[in-house]
């Protein structure tokens, strides 16, 4: 747990455990706390090296225009400072858009892909409902938690909501752990909507895993069966009614899967 000076910030980092390293990328506002279901497990089998991405928890929210590509080359500069030559990277919404970038400006680094609930970009992305985006967006007079509960439906399924009171008790109090400033979050925000990986993606030439809900709202899960399209030879891994934060709500299989891909990369 300590921070080092990468591309020109500050950027807050945590390694786990032992073995071939594997970088975690964590999505849009969100920080290293979000991996609480995965790190445990990871780090039986893998070094895993998570961090907070440009703008979000511990790591400078420096005053500028940010960019995925901006972020892919904070996470490559990260490896270099850690003296990590190659690792297989998971990363989960924006996250996943950042570990598309590194994967294709960065192919020597990247071992073996894992992306969850992500997208492409560009044309072919595939957006929020406009019903859902209304009630997403509207937080004027509400305190943090309460942005987190009203959306509670875009994270998790209905019946997980019902019958695992403590678990969302917990993903809150989880979330709300160095929360992101309104400023950091509207630049992060705008680097995402610039996101097109869709001419590119035909270059990666390594293992891939598309892994999502099949009832996301927040990136509807055709945006996935659109990633392997464009992804040559890639897998895709679908949980039933499970949303955004399926990698959560089905945290052992999703785990699992993740552990067995990455083995059967090696």
């Amino acid at each position: 747990m300590a921070k080092l000076r990468v591309n020109g910030i500050e950027l807050y980092y945590e390694m786990h455990g032992e073995g071939e390293p594997l970088l975690l990328i964590m999505g849009l506002r969100r920080n290293v706390e979000w991996w609480y279901c995965q790190i445990p497990e990871l780090a039986k089998h893998f070094r895993v090296i998570a961090f907070d991405n440009r703008g979000a928890g511990r790591s400078d929210k420096p005053e500028m225009d940010y960019s995925i590509r901006l972020f892919a080359e904070d996470s490559a500069t990260l490896m270099e400072s850690l003296g990590i030559e190659r690792a297989h990277v998971l990363g989960v919404s924006m996250g996943g858009y950042i570990a598309q970038e590194l994967a294709i400006n960065y192919p020597d680094k990247v071992r073996a892909l894992v992306l969850g609930c992500t997208s492409c970009g560009g044309a072919r992305a595939v957006l929020m409902s406009a019903g859902r985006m209304e009630k997403f967006t509207a937080n004027e007079g509400l305190t943090n938690e309460q942005i987190l509960r009203k959306d509670m439906d875009i994270y998790f399924s209905e019946r997980f909501i019902k019958e695992h009171p403590e678990k969302i008790d917990e993903f809150v109090e989880v979330s709300l752990r160095y929360y992101q400033p309104a400023d950091a979050f509207e630049r992060q925000f705008a680097a995402c909507l610039k996101h097109d990986t869709v001419d590119r993606l035909c270059r990666m030439d390594l293992p891939v895993l598309i892994m999502t809900g099949d009832d996301d709202p927040l990136v509807p899960s055709v945006n996935s069966h659109i990633l392997k399209e464009l992804i040559r030879g890639s897998g895709l891994y679908l949980y039933p009614g499970r949303r955004h934060c399926f990698f959560i709500e089905e945290a052992a299989l999703f785990n699992r899967k993740a552990i067995e891909f990455f083995n059967s990369a090696e």
